[in-house]
């Protein structure tokens, strides 16, 4: 035990000597993490700018989330078990193409069985169609012979109920014909529904379903079994969330930069397709839905990525600017610090119109080649500045269209 306390303390007399020894050197404090190399002290930022002429574009910035401007859930309308079903996921198929067929065994049994009907339907109505010809024949001659009290009243009613009668079986026979007709359209339209094809030219999502297995029809229980998601991925949507101060500068069919997150060099254009009149909250923010259409979207494009928006909504040029943190506010005020010819500096309002993130355009007030502060007179640099315009100040009261 003494030994180790002994290693402790010698170790800790060799740490103290090394680190004496080390900071007589100069170059210690040099390089050393306790102060800039050298010495050096860091730059001051500057407190003044001068006023002069500049493009100002400012453009609107928000992510969205990527998905298919089309995609259908693929149920089949009648139910059965899965007969073929060759695509995956990730498979592109035109529109037309067979997606998935049912086994239709019972289908065409029944089609067989409903045009043996037809047929015994058919030779019913020529047969009784024969017998009520007869009988109006009958009945005719019957009629004429009454009329000359040639047969009695019993014999000619008699000949008169079997020629009704006949009628009768003859519509019985028709309508037997057209129910059976009518039965076998059905099957039909259901064999028809067996084979369920692409509605558009899309791509497999998902495919819960195999081979075999049973599926119900969508007018069945809980609306059919899905058996694949489908999109179209050529033409792509973009939702976004936009802040309230930010949508009334959009219209429909701008068009908006779009650059893909996943995809470093990517750039795309889409256009504003959809602006929601009513404001939601998202992530607690309170705003405004957009959707922006996506026209041939490059195949390395994926539902669910991210994209990065810029929409332009203003643009001038060569307009008379100043930094924005140049211009302050007092009451509604606002103003600039020009410096002075004998010194110092001057309070003079000042009129404002477009902005971006940085400068601001200066409609009155100044003139090109002023000297203005970035801070008050009575301000040191890299302090706070009361009443300066603020990002908020900018959104709301300064960027205008002009």
């Amino acid at each position: 035990m003494k030994k180790l306390i002994l290693w402790m303390i010698a170790l800790a007399v060799f740490a103290g000597a090394g680190f004496i020894w080390m900071s007589k050197r100069p170059e210690f404090f040099r390089t050393s993490s306790f102060g800039t190399p050298g010495g050096a002290k860091l730059p001051s930022q500057p407190t003044t700018a001068v006023v002069g002429h500049r493009d100002i574009n400012f453009s609107i910035t928000a992510a969205g989330e990527i998905g298919p401007i089309d995609t259908v859930s693929v149920r089949p309308e009648v139910g059965g078990l899965i007969a073929k079903l060759s695509l995956d996921i990730g498979d592109k198929v035109k529109k037309g193409a067979i997606l998935f067929t049912l086994n239709d065994y019972d289908l065409q049994t029944e089609k067989s069985s409903r045009k043996t009907e037809i047929e015994g339907a058919k030779l019913a109505v020529q047969t009784q169609t024969i017998h009520l010809e007869k009988m109006k024949l009958a009945f005719d001659r019957t009629k004429e012979l009454f009329s000359q009290k040639l047969v009695s009243q019993e014999t000619f009613d008699n000949v008169r109920i079997d020629f009704e009668l006949a009628g009768n079986a003859l519509d019985i026979s028709k309508n037997r014909l057209e129910t059976s007709q009518t039965a076998l359209q059905t099957v039909e339209d259901k064999l028809i529904k067996t084979i369920i094809r692409a509605p558009f030219d899309c791509t497999i999502l998902t495919r819960p379903i195999s081979i075999g297995q049973a599926v119900s029809g969508s007018s069945g229980f809980n609306s059919g079994t899905e058996v694949f998601t489908i999109a179209n991925l050529e033409d792509m949507i973009i939702t976004a969330h936009l802040n309230q101060a930010d949508v009334t500068r959009l219209k429909v069919g701008q068009e908006v930069a779009v650059q893909i997150e996943a995809v470093q060099g990517l750039k795309l254009t889409g256009k504003v397709d959809r602006l929601a009149p009513q404001a939601t909250f998202k992530n607690g923010v309170k705003g405004f839905a957009i959707r922006i259409i996506l026209k041939n979207a490059e195949n390395v494009v994926r539902p669910g990525m991210t994209a990065n928006l810029s929409i332009p909504v203003i643009s001038v040029g060569n307009v008379l600017a100043v930094p924005l943190g140049a211009v302050f506010s007092n009451q509604g005020e606002r103003f600039a610090w020009v410096k002075k010819v004998e010194g110092g500096f001057e309070h003079r309002p000042v009129n404002l119109g477009v902005a971006d993130y940085d400068f601001v355009e200066v409609t009155k007030g100044l003139k090109e080649g002023d000297e203005i502060s970035l801070v008050t007179p009575t301000e040191t640099a890299g302090s706070p500045a009361p009443g300066k315009v603020t990002t908020k100040d900018r959104t709301n009261t300064v960027r205008t269209a002009k």
